[in-house]
C-alpha cells in the first residue's frame, strides 16, 4: 500500500520507500492501587516503556493524572495512618526533658543549702520564742498542775532537782521545740524545694497545698496531744499510786522529756496522710496496693501507738491508734483523688457527701439514744458526757 504525502500530512521523504505511519501514543491510566494487575494495560516495567528499542516510534507514552497517582506501596498493604495524638504519657515525656537535671555533687550542694536554710529558720524562731518563754512555760507545765489538781494533791507542780535543770528545760530546750512548730511551713517548704525539681512540671503545682496540709496536720497533731492523749495519759500515770501512800514528785527534766516525746510523736503521725499522697505522686503506691495491705497498715499504728503512749493501758493505746488508723484511710482517699486527677476523672462530692452525712446522722442518733438509756448527758464542758 502506498501512501502519498497528503496522507502522512508530513513533508516527502527523501527514499523510494515511503516510512511506515507512526502510531499514536497509547494513554495508559494508572490508578492509584496496584492491587488488581488483570484490569491493568501497560507494561510490567516501572517506566511503562517497550522493551523491544529504544527508538521513537516504538516507545509508548504513558499519560497520568497527577492527582490520582499515589506513592508506591507493596501490593495488599494499608496506606499510612496518621500520627495519633499526643497523649497524657507523651506530656510526661515532654515535661520530663524540661526538667532540672543535677550531677550528684549538685544534688548534694542542693541539700547543704536547703538544711543551712531550714536551720537559718528555726534559729529566728527560736529567738523568737525567747521573748515568751515564761509564758511557754506555763502553758506546758498546765497538764501536770491539772492532773495534780484532779487527783487532790497539795500544792500541785513540779520540782527541780539539779540547779542546771530549769536553765536547760525552760530556756534551751522548750525555746527549741516552740521553734520547731512555729517554723515548720518554712522546714516543709525547703524540703518541698529539694524534691521538686525531680518531679514533673504539672506536679509541681502541689507546692502549695503540700505546705499548708503538712503543716496544718503537724500542729494539729500537737494539740490533739496536748488537750487529750497527754493529759489522759499523766493523769493515768500519777494516779497509779495513789491511796497506798505514795506522794508524786515529777521533776521537770523527766516532764518535759515525757512531753516532748508525746506531742513530737504525734505530730508527727499525724502527718500519715501526707506521706500516702507523696508516695502516691511518685507512683511508689497507689489506692489499690493500700486497701489490699489495709491490714498490715493498722498492725503497725498499733505497734507505734504502743511505743508512744506513755501508759501501758488499752485505753490510752486505743485513744492513739484510732484518729492514727483514721489518717491512714484519709491518706487512702487522697491518694484515689491523685489518681483520678491523673486520668481526667471526677470524683463524686456531692453524692459522696450526701452518704456521709447520712451516716454521721445515724451514728449521732444512735449515740444519743444509747447515752440517754445509760443515764448520761451531755454538757458543755469537757469531757462533754456526765452522768
Amino acid at each position: 500500500m502506498a501512501f502519498t504525502e497528503e496522507d502522512k500530512g508530513g513533508a516527502p521523504s527523501k527514499g523510494g520507500t515511503p516510512p511506515a505511519p507512526e502510531q499514536p501514543p497509547e494513554a495508559v491510566t494508572v490508578e492509584s492501587t496496584y492491587g488488581d494487575e488483570d484490569n491493568y494495560d501497560g507494561y510490567p516495567t516501572d517506566d511503562y516503556s517497550s522493551p523491544a528499542d529504544d527508538s521513537p516510534s516504538s516507545t509508548a507514552v504513558v499519560t497520568t493524572e497527577p492527582e490520582a497517582v499515589a506513592p508506591p506501596v507493596a501490593s495488599g498493604a494499608a496506606p499510612p495512618t496518621p500520627p495519633p495524638p499526643k497523649t497524657e504519657a507523651d506530656e510526661s515525656d515532654d515535661d520530663d526533658e524540661k526538667m532540672l537535671r543535677m550531677s550528684f555533687l549538685e544534688h548534694l550542694e542542693e541539700l547543704r543549702s536547703r538544711i543551712i536554710k531550714a536551720l537559718l529558720g528555726i534559729g529566728i524562731a527560736f529567738v523568737l520564742s525567747l521573748t515568751f518563754t515564761n509564758e511557754l512555760w506555763r502553758f506546758v507545765a498546765a497538764p501536770a498542775v491539772g492532773a495534780l489538781k484532779s487527783l487532790g494533791f497539795p500544792n500541785p507542780g513540779l520540782t527541780q532537782i539539779t540547779p542546771m535543770e530549769v536553765f536547760n528545760v525552760v530556756w534551751v530546750k522548750l525555746p527549741i521545740l516552740c521553734a520547731i512548730f512555729i517554723a515548720s511551713p518554712w522546714v516543709l517548704y525547703q524540703v518541698w524545694g529539694f524534691i521538686s525539681p525531680g518531679l514533673y512540671k504539672r506536679e509541681r503545682r502541689w507546692a502549695a497545698p503540700f505546705i499548708i496540709c503538712s503543716a496544718g496536720l503537724f500542729v494539729l497533731g500537737g494539740i490533739f496531744a496536748y488537750f487529750v492523749a497527754f493529759r489522759f495519759g499523766l493523769t493515768f500515770l500519777l494516779s497509779i499510786g495513789r491511796g497506798n501512800y505514795i506522794t508524786p514528785m515529777v521533776s521537770v527534766t523527766e516532764y518535759f522529756d515525757l512531753f516532748v516525746n508525746v506531742i513530737l510523736g504525734v505530730a508527727i503521725v499525724f502527718e500519715l496522710p501526707v506521706l500516702i499522697f507523696f508516695l502516691t505522686l511518685l507512683h511508689v503506691v497507689n489506692p489499690g496496693f493500700l486497701i489490699r495491705n489495709s491490714r498490715y497498715a493498722i498492725l503497725g499504728i498499733f505497734l507505734l501507738a504502743a511505743v508512744i503512749t506513755p501508759t501501758p493501758d488499752i485505753f490510752n493505746l486505743v485513744l492513739f491508734a484510732t484518729p492514727m488508723s483514721l489518717l491512714f484511710y484519709v491518706g487512702v482517699f487522697a491518694s484515689y483523688l491523685l489518681v483520678l486527677h491523673r486520668e481526667n476523672r471526677r470524683f463524686p462530692w456531692g453524692k459522696a457527701l450526701g452518704i456521709a452525712a447520712i451516716i454521721v446522722a445515724l451514728i449521732a442518733a444512735g449515740l444519743y439514744v444509747y447515752l440517754s438509756k445509760s443515764g448520761y448527758h451531755l454538757v458543755p464542758a469537757w469531757p462533754f458526757i456526765t452522768r
